[in-house]
């Protein structure tokens, strides 16, 4: 919100302005849950392959974003309640949308919400107990996010977006020392820090009745783990829930910068941790929402009233025709950073040979019955396929092709990021940026690039940076970057 002031007349009025946006809007759901018996073993820890029943569903949340004088390229966002799909999969939705709705790539944002609880869909595994239930659904799951797609859409017409700014204390830092055993760990750090904002954004009609809500949030999902074996949108589904109920229309949750942030409370196998979570988160985003002022209006300061002290009034004054217009601003900015890989990148050769050594520990353990055993060599096998997996799908060169794509929507900026960037990315950007929303959607088009750690992290041994791809250095040149995009778009006349 911004302190401004007007002269009407000889008149000085003292006005609180809420950042605001006009534009056409369209939404539109679908439920794209998993068979509840199909392939789960998403943690190496886990001892089981198959999921054992559904804790909520999973969904798919097509929005559709166009300037208000529809004189510039539509943006297709679908936020989607999966951890991450694999180079070839993510390749396959992205082809499938952009050809049934004339979209160029640039045109298409997909935020993963990166729950932990809904398996890895990786046609590798077909041959697994459940794997072979992987293809199928992928299938389903294109058909019915493009079909999603389509209806927003058809409900696209003129709506307002009121911008709003809260905290949430859910996310904390992850990288916590283990002073006995000497090393880092992947879990809570109570001496981090962790940006705490939630970014609300109401959606209304011109009549001022609620569209829809967004909620962009930094928390890694990972309230459930190794032994949950139900699917499960983890915390974004029950914030949701927690927030459809009271505004009675539906609640987007995109991803933020959580590289390093993940929940107080988590790796547990219990659902109602996940839904603790997801209340707290929704309990802040419903705390925002109803601050917010009615749509398309500002504070105005009415004057004093004498009583038992002399009160200042202020009211909500809908905006003219000529301030709507100028909440209508649209324009896009768009880059491709050259990033360099990390120099120390395993060969496939070497990766091949970790797989077919950590297979013939594990059925080695299993067969004498080791079973802890057993589970720690199944879960080196998961690291080397997974680095298997994401070295064979990397572009070719000494740099990856890095995607920057930013949107300026009225007094708000939208970026989307590939990969997982470290929180410092958002607060860096907003400390730069602090009078305008940005909505920070990483894991956007993939995490292809997985981790973008800190500068300062790399060489400790810390989870993020050992399976990182990119070197040190350019998750700075990513956070420069945006910020020259945001003042580029920024400093536009509306």
């Amino acid at each position: 919100m911004d302190w401004t002031s007007t002269a009407q007349g000889n008149a000085t009025l003292n006005c609180f302005e809420t950042p605001l946006a006009q534009c056409q809007f369209g939404v539109h759901r679908c439920d794209i849950t998993l068979p509840e018996n199909i392939y789960h073993h998403m943690w190496g820890a886990a001892t089981h392959d198959q999921a054992e029943g559904i804790h909520q569903p999973l969904t798919a949340t097509a929005v559709v974003l166009q300037s208000h004088g529809t004189d510039s390229l539509p943006l297709v966002l679908v936020a989607l309640d999966h951890c991450i799909l694999l180079a070839p999969e993510m390749s396959a939705l992205t082809e499938r949308i952009c050809n049934d709705h004339q979209l160029t790539p640039d045109q298409l944002v997909i935020n993963f919400s990166h729950t932990h609880a809904a398996g890895l869909l990786d046609p590798d595994f077909s041959e697994q107990p459940g794997g072979e239930l992987i293809l199928p659904y992928l299938e389903r799951m294109y058909s019915k996010i493009s079909a999603a797609v389509e209806k927003a859409y058809q409900n696209t017409s003129t709506a307002n977006l009121t911008y709003g700014t809260g905290h949430c204390s859910l996310a904390t830092n992850r990288d916590f020392w283990d002073e006995k055993h000497k090393i880092f760990v992947c879990g809570f750090n109570p001496t981090g820090s962790a940006d705490k904002t939630v970014l609300v954004i109401r959606v209304s009609n011109p009549q001022g009745e609620p569209i829809a809500t967004l909620v962009n949030y930094a928390c890694h999902p990972t309230s459930l783990a190794w032994d949950n074996r139900l699917i499960s949108p983890d915390y974004p589904g029950m914030m949701r829930t927690v927030v459809e109920k009271e505004t009675g229309v539906p609640c987007i949750f995109l991803q933020g910068a959580s590289g390093d942030v993940g929940p107080q409370r988590g790796y547990s196998g219990d659902t109602q941790v996940a839904e603790k979570n997801g209340r707290q988160l929704g309990f802040a985003v419903l705390e925002t929402w109803e601050s917010l002022p009615p749509p398309a209006t500002q504070m105005l300061y009415a004057g004093p009233v004498v009583s038992g002290a002399t009160l200042g009034t202020w009211e909500d004054v809908p905006l003219t025709k000529t301030e709507l217009d100028g909440k209508s601003h649209w324009s896009s900015w768009h880059k491709t950073l050259e990033l360099p890989y990390l120099p120390s990148l395993p060969t496939l050769d070497s990766l091949a040979r970790d797989v077919k050594k950590w297979q013939e520990l594990r059925r080695a353990a299993l067969e004498q019955g080791r079973d802890l055993e057993a589970r720690d060599a199944h879960a080196e096998l998961e690291r080397s396929r997974r680095w298997l997996s994401r070295l064979s799908t990397l572009p070719t060169g000494d740099c990856y092709p890095y995607q920057i794509h930013l949107w300026r929507i009225g007094d708000g900026v939208w970026i989307a990021l590939q990969g997982e960037p470290y929180n410092v990315l958002q607060t860096t950007l907003r400390e730069r940026f602090p009078e305008t929303p940005l909505i920070v959607s990483t894991l956007s088009a993939g995490s292809f690039p997985v981790y973008l750690p800190a500068r300062d992290t790399y060489g400790q041994g810390i989870y993020q940076e050992s399976i990182a791809l990119l070197d040190a250095g350019c998750l700075e040149t990513v956070i420069d970057a945006v910020g020259d995009g945001i003042g580029e778009l920024m400093s536009q006349s509306t």
